[in-house]
């Protein structure tokens, strides 16, 4: 019966990467995906076929638990939905914010500040945002930013998906510097493997080397020559409102104040971004866009019409994608020292008695990133190793996981929010981009090892 969880969890990712090929929304794979892998796993569960493993590694088993087991489950499923929640309400937040902003026209103010109309140098302008963006305000929310500012100055699609899915890699690469960067170097820290200090040291040249390679081999590809060809009827004077520079100042502020939130309340990160979510809203309401503002525009305007504009299928994907992997978190697959693990443990233990050489694994673990969620194969990884605070290991892992779901669009959150927002194609990705991200990878991974077991010998 475990098989059959797998089967489905093979056939769904593969309609997902499918996605152009059988003119299909990956939002529809992806819900039908999660549904049948809960389904069987409750069938299977209450027949006794096989147990549960919640987020406190205890495994239940209905024949021997009965009601208090069922219970178990129960709670399995919530913890699951609770960590998926977290991610799509500060998804939604963090959408809305850059909708409002969007609408205020305040990326005209990011827009006048290009100049440039050479493709090569936009495309390192835009990079160098991303990269630094990401590790302020997160490489997701980083990544919408600038494909909505991509949207502005560039309107040929086919030009600017190049440009998007480089925003990938940088914002990536960025985001695995800092403990606001990414879900998983967030999960680390929280956990109290790494610290602010110890990740930004030891992860921030590998990081740089990883989004630099990539844009220095793009900078000669066909895609980046030339000029940007320019809409003649643009006027910048008249694109700006009165609220523009406000609206942009305070809804990048309100992201970048949502770590200070965490720090000084230890809430998660999503109540904090309600907080900026409701701020940039409240000030929405009372702000005037324009000098002669009647009641009638004032819809034009609004933050109903920024949650009318957001991308609700990449949130309903999202919350399809990881209650689908939760489900195989939660399956007992097997036994490692004498206890039950989940499906995602098993492989991570059985790489390890595979490959000896812990480097590996992890450069492996950032390969599978790609494929898999990052976020359960950073949670398994915390499972597996016991070492201190700030080891090489924990940095390695922050770098590797973070980096590595460059290699596919749907790898990251990143990635699949410009999948989402550009309609890039599985495949496109795959052919074009996916081999620079792997350089990328590869080369920060160098890097890092050099520094770490060669130079220094740290531990």
């Amino acid at each position: 019966m475990a098989s059959i969880i797998i089967l489905i969890f093979v056939i769904g990712y593969l309609s997902i990467t499918l996605e152009h090929p059988l003119k299909l929304d990956k939002t529809v794979p992806a819900l039908i995906m999660a549904s049948l892998i809960w389904a069987v796993l409750a069938i299977g569960f209450m027949n006794g076929w096989f147990d549960v493993i919640n987020g406190e590694e205890q495994a239940f088993n209905f024949l021997s638990g009965g009601e208090s087991a069922m219970e178990g489950f129960e709670g399995t499923l919530l913890h699951h939905l609770g960590k998926t929640a977290e991610i799509l309400i500060f998804l939604i937040g963090a959408m809305t914010i850059v909708e409002i902003i969007d609408l205020h026209r305040g990326f005209e103010i990011l827009k006048s500040a290009v100049h440039t109309k050479s493709k090569r140098k936009l495309l390192w302008i835009i990079g160098i945002l991303a990269f630094f963006l990401s590790a302020i305000i997160d490489n997701l929310t980083a990544t919408i930013v600038l494909i909505t500012l991509l949207r502005k100055l560039i309107h040929k699609r086919e030009d600017r998906i190049w440009y998007a899915a480089l925003v990938v890699i940088a914002a990536n690469a960025g985001g695995a510097w800092s403990p606001i960067g990414d879900v998983t170097t967030t999960m680390l820290w929280i956990a109290k493997k790494i610290t602010a200090g110890g990740l930004i040291e030891f992860v921030v040249l590998p990081s740089i080397v990883c989004f630099a390679i990539p844009y220095l081999i793009a900078s000669y590809m066909p895609a980046f020559r030339g000029t940007i060809e320019v809409d003649a009827r643009e006027d910048k004077d008249e694109e700006k409102l009165l609220s523009s520079k406000t609206m942009l100042f305070l809804g990048l502020g309100m992201i970048i104040s949502v770590p200070v939130f965490k720090t000084v309340t230890h809430l998660p990160p999503y109540m904090g971004m309600m907080l900026a979510l409701g701020v940039v809203w409240l000030v929405s309401e009372y702000i005037h866009p324009e000098e002669d503002f009647s009641k009638e525009r004032r819809h034009l305007y609004s933050a109903h019409k920024a949650l009318s504009r957001i991308e609700i299928s990449s949130i309903l994907f999202f919350l399809g994608i990881l209650m689908a992997v939760a489900g195989l978190e939660s399956l007992v697959y097997g036994v490692v020292n004498g206890e039950e693990v989940g499906t995602l443990r098993y492989v991570a233990e059985v790489l390890q008695r595979a490959i000896p050489n812990q480097d590996i694994v992890i450069l492996l673990l950032g390969v599978l990133s790609a494929i898999i969620d990052n976020v359960p194969l950073v949670a398994a990884s915390m499972g597996m190793y016991d070492m201190p605070i700030d080891s090489v290991l924990w940095h390695f892992i922050a770098y590797s996981a973070g980096t590595g779901g460059s290699m596919l669009i749907i790898g990251s959150a990143a990635g699949v929010a410009a999948m989402g927002m550009e309609r890039i194609d599985f495949i496109w990705y795959l052919k074009k981009i996916t081999w620079l991200a792997f350089v990328g990878f590869i080369a920060g991974a160098g890097v890092f090892l050099l520094f770490e077991r060669v130079l220094f010998h740290h531990t």
